[in-house]
């Protein structure tokens, strides 16, 4: 089983995940851990779903959420725009003023961000 999903252990491993265990018990992987947020709650599932299917009856996941006060915490990189870092964590650019608002405390224009600002992706 573990070969199987190790694709799921080594992004787990590369999210930092805390509080990691991994067995293997009568043919079925359990993993648990504590993501830092849901985004990186929801990449591990979406990497599990994407070896195991919709409904994998091999693995049971346990992911905790750190703080769930945020959806997730974004360290801009040249060239992004709020639009770009809205695409990605909501899958629609135009969410980008929601961004914005939780930021508003940092940002006073939304055309205008920097590189290494590191930006609240609020839950929606």
């Amino acid at each position: 089983m573990k070969a199987k999903y190790q694709q799921v252990l080594d992004l787990g491993e590369a999210l930092n995940i805390q509080n990691g265990d991994v067995k293997e018990e009568n043919g079925v992987l359990k993993i648990k851990g504590t993501a830092k947020t849901q985004y990186e709650k929801n990449l591990l599932w979406d990497k599990i779903k994407e070896i195991g299917g919709d409904t994998p009856s091999d693995i049971q996941a346990d992911i905790k959420v750190a703080d769930d006060s945020v959806y997730h915490r974004h360290i801009v990189k040249s060239g992004e725009t709020l639009g770009k870092i809205a695409k990605q964590y909501y899958g629609n650019a135009s969410k980008y003023q929601d961004i914005f608002k939780a930021n508003s405390d940092i940002l006073k224009n939304p055309d205008i961000i920097h590189p290494d600002q590191e930006l609240i992706i609020p839950n929606l």
